[in-house]
């Protein structure tokens, strides 16, 4: 009897020859029909579509490599003006090896000749998107302290911090740190840097914002962010609207939306109407629904904002829930589901969900305007100012002192025994 198993197929050391000129004439022809059937728009907008094959197959001969390929394809795809028109992945030359680095959720000043902590991110450490390095117990570095060293080795400007820190993230680094330049007073501290500090700094910014409308308003007005109408979309609006849905009016800031899906759920929250209200003999009374803000309503919109992120603010004013304030929006709600892969591994998209009511195809190409246009520009958040926000704020306490939210009065209490009657 054979033993086949001492004639194992060795598959990691086959070789194919292939003719790269060859997949990409097919990856083109692929594209090009994988648009032709899945766009939504049988007519491709307008485009004679057999005449952009033509037209853009003529390139084919000069290309030298893969992404030549790509900026052809996509050529030829914006033909068709539309957004969610994208590709991606296939044979691309090698890139070069990047080194990560660590971070520890700082700003940094350089006084003395040092490296000083000019503000230190807080998190929620106990959540491993959200940990911040330097607050996490046993370490609490304080701002106004000093680097002085790192893994023992004195630290001075104008010596690169970053570079103290390659390969860091995920590792026990020392760092020495104290409150002088001349290191008196010193203590040494562990810590674990972290590779991506966008979560720690978006959530600064929006507690920021948070403080921000509760001091202005007097805790009278809600702020809830959300970054997209995705699974982190969800889980913010979540987190800020339930703790809050005690208060008069809200401020809903979708700015930098990135979309994800229909956004339908932040609406059906936001447009709960006052239905009933149940008497307690302790404490408040209750309402129902429990959750829901009945006063004005004012959403934060701008040109970052799109797809998933265009279509909240739509929704927001088809319903007359509020006041739209900001910038216009990106433009692009045709959205995508999913297509065939393209020989070589890569992708491309064919928009295929085109957004229309009876007055006709919408937002595409058009985004959606605010009802008060505030520009926002980086000199004011270099200086610490969101004239949006600002103007948000006075837009709903105008609106809350214009109509304030019904403050219904209990009834007296029912006479329901029977020796009441008498």
């Amino acid at each position: 009897r054979l033993d086949l198993s001492k004639f194992r197929l060795a598959t990691d050391r086959l070789q194919v020859k292939t003719d790269p000129r060859a997949e990409w004439r097919e990856i083109f022809d692929d594209a090009w029909r994988i648009n032709r059937d899945f766009f939504y728009d049988p007519n491709m907008h307008g485009a004679d579509w057999k005449a952009m094959k033509t037209k853009y197959e003529a390139f084919l001969p000069d290309l030298a490599v893969r992404q030549d390929l790509n900026r052809v394809m996509q050529w030829m795809m914006s033909e068709l003006s539309v957004g969610h028109h994208r590709l991606g992945g296939g044979d691309s030359l090698a890139e070069v090896e990047s080194i990560p680095g660590g971070l520890l959720g700082a700003d940094y000043k350089i006084e003395n000749g040092r490296y000083r902590f000019a503000k230190v991110y807080g998190g929620l450490n106990w959540n491993p998107g959200l940990r911040a390095p330097l607050t996490e117990p046993g370490v609490d570095v304080k701002s106004g302290e000093y680097l002085l060293a790192v893994n023992g080795r004195d630290l001075k400007y104008p010596e690169d911090l970053y570079s103290r820190f390659e390969q860091t993230a995920g590792k026990i680094v020392e760092l020495t740190v104290g409150p002088n330049a001349d290191g008196s007073g010193s203590r040494v501290v562990k810590v674990v840097p972290i590779d991506d500090e966008g979560q720690l700094r978006n959530r600064d910014w929006v507690e920021g914002n948070l403080r921000k409308v509760t001091e202005a308003t007097n805790g009278r007005v809600a702020y809830v962010y959300v970054p997209n109408t995705a699974e982190a979309g969800y889980t913010y609006f979540k987190r800020y609207f339930f703790p809050q849905a005690d208060r008069e009016a809200i401020i809903v800031d979708e700015r930098h939306n990135g979309g994800g899906s229909v956004a339908d759920y932040y609406i059906d929250i936001l447009r709960r109407p006052m239905i009933s209200h149940w008497a307690m003999r302790y404490g408040a009374d209750l309402k129902t629904p429990l959750a829901s803000i009945q006063g004005p309503k004012v959403m934060l919109i701008d040109e970052t904002a799109g797809s998933g992120g265009d279509l909240l603010p739509w929704m927001f004013r088809k319903l007359q829930l509020g006041t739209l304030v900001g910038k216009r929006t990106w433009g692009g709600l045709v959205g995508i589901l999913g297509f065939p892969t393209l020989m070589d591994g890569g992708n491309i998209t064919a928009p295929n969900l085109g957004i229309w009511t009876p007055e006709g195809f919408v937002v595409e190409n058009e985004g959606v305007p605010p009802d008060i246009d505030v520009e926002q520009t980086p000199a004011d958040v270099i200086a610490g100012r969101d004239p949006q926000l600002e103007r948000a704020i006075d837009v709903a306490m105008k609106q809350l002192a214009a109509n304030p939210p019904q403050k219904d009065v209990r009834p007296p209490f029912p006479l329901r025994a029977p020796s009441a009657k008498k």
